[in-house]
């Protein structure tokens, strides 16, 4: 093989790998070392990685070409390099999950998204990059230090999965798997111009995903392409014994919803998705893609979710409240950072937690501290799951019309970094289209769908019936195809 078409290796698509590699053109051996080599040439600009996995990467690339040339392919991810969010555990790699806390954690076991992609042949070339216990949106709280988007490195590249996108974006990978609480696959995808999707609640195992807030997180693909979101969907989706949030229910084959043709299929436009102060060029690039849509021969129909408006305030008592239960196990005495020089375990206790979670995290285990305790229970925490019902109630009407719903993904553009790092409130904000989706627990994607005037990507939202992961794809595949925008790649 020519050096130059070497170098050119790590910017294919996964379908594509995929196929040169069944046909004897490229080898995994070739596909892996040339992603590494882009990894050792641009993680320190990017900081993508949190770990870079190239010896184990390598060796299990050398298996992959010698299972498939003794007639044992497993299947499309076979000999694929793809990474993963630092917030699923992988036996003999670390899982930091961003934090100090758990800088030097070894996990003795794979996560089922692990286990089941390892199974898929696919080759793990290390951990990426997230805000610290997957709270932010900017992948600037991690211990680690922050990442760089790839389109323009002054600029953020979303979070909590920034890490994951932009090492997708910038072809240090050919996909990863992040995970979705807020947004925090769908905004870094719109961020850094690629494919992000949010599966149903329950459609992913997240047995061994380190859990930020249960009744939300949930495990997905970012890829340049819708259809490599499927493939890496079909891969990772299914029941598991060991997660009892893990819905027993059929999984289709998702390429199967890879089609062109979306006549006949009616589209929701949610009024209360266009909102006061949106950026007038996401607004206008996420209308003229609904046109696209209609021209395609989708129906459209507008309809409301009334009670959207609650949805950020909702989340930031819920999240918040999981993740202050959730966090309480990492107190220095089983695994994970010990504070030295302490003399009483409440001592232990207290300095550990306060110098092994960054600010953001404590932030957080505070308000959910609160909202917890005595007195307020019912007053935050129990009426914000009424709440959540009623968003959930808004979605079930909606879906009793339309097949799916489009919307932006995000009221702007990547932002500057440290724009938004002093104001909290301006950062839970940037989640302010996506939340919803997971307070109902539904499927969503996001993909490109035009430029800004700078030369920042701009994404659009579709969701859809909880389980219905296929006509999400459907629809997005259709637009994609169309509207070419998934060709655009970054220059770095």
């Amino acid at each position: 093989m020519k050096e130059t078409t070497r170098m050119e290796l790590p910017f294919l698509t996964i379908r594509e790998a995929s196929d040169l590699i069944e046909k004897g053109e490229v080898s995994p051996v070739e596909l892996t070392e040339g992603v590494l080599g882009r990894i050792s040439d641009l993680d320190e600009k990017l900081n993508a990685y949190i770990t870079v996995l190239a010896d184990m990467a390598l060796e299990d690339a050398r298996a992959a070409e010698k299972e498939i040339a003794s007639g044992k392919r497993r299947g499309t991810l076979h000999g694929i390099p793809l990474a993963l969010k630092d917030i699923f555990v992988m036996k003999g790699a670390p899982a930091t999950c961003g934090s100090l806390m758990l800088e030097n954690f070894m996990p003795p076991y794979d996560a089922t998204v692990t286990k089941k992609l390892l199974e898929a042949g696919a080759v793990i070339t290390g951990k990426n990059n997230m805000d610290e216990f997957a709270m932010g949106s900017s992948t600037e709280t991690s211990y680690f230090g922050p990442t760089k988007n790839p389109w323009d490195t002054e600029r953020v590249p979303g979070g909590s999965s920034g890490g994951s996108a932009a090492a997708t974006a910038a072809s240090l990978c050919l996909g990863s798997v992040g995970t979705d609480t807020g947004g925090s696959i769908r905004q870094p995808a719109v961020f850094c111009g690629i494919v992000g999707m949010k599966p149903t609640y329950g459609r992913v195992s997240r047995f061994g995903m380190i859990a930020f807030a249960s009744s939300l997180d949930q495990a997905g693909p970012l890829t340049k392409t819708v259809e490599d979101t499927a493939i890496i969907l079909n891969a990772i989706s299914g029941h598991d014994v060991n997660d009892s949030t893990c819905a027993n229910f059929p999984v289709p084959d998702y390429t199967e919803s890879l089609k062109d043709d979306i006549k006949g299929m009616k589209i929701g436009v949610p009024k209360e998705y266009f909102i006061e102060g949106m950026d007038g060029e996401v607004e206008d690039a996420a209308k003229k893609a609904i046109s696209v849509l209609e021209q395609l021969g989708g129906e459209l129909v507008e309809i409301s979710l009334p009670h959207t408006e609650y949805a950020v305030l909702t989340y930031y008592i819920i999240a918040p409240s999981e993740a202050s239960s959730n966090l309480a196990r990492y107190d220095g005495v089983k695994y994970g950072y010990r504070a030295p020089g302490t003399h009483t375990l409440g001592e232990m206790y207290l300095k550990t937690r306060a110098e092994g979670f960054g600010n953001e995290v404590k932030r957080r285990i505070m308000l959910g501290t609160y909202a917890l305790s005595s007195g307020y229970y019912d007053a935050y925490y129990l009426k914000a799951q009424k709440v959540r019902t009623l968003i959930r109630k808004d979605f079930d009407e909606a879906f009793r019309e339309v097949d799916v719903i489009v919307a932006p993904t995000t009221p702007e553009v990547a932002f500057r970094a440290g724009e938004k790092s002093g104001d909290p409130i301006k950062m839970y904000l940037c989640d302010v289209l996506t939340i919803p989706c997971n307070i109902a627990g539904l499927p969503g994607v996001s993909l490109p769908c035009g430029f800004s005037s700078g030369g920042l990507p701009i994404g659009l939202q579709i969701l859809g019936k909880a389980f219905d992961e296929g006509a999400v794809i459907r629809a997005a595949h259709a637009y994609e195809r169309e509207a070419g925008w998934y060709r655009k790649r970054p220059s770095i």
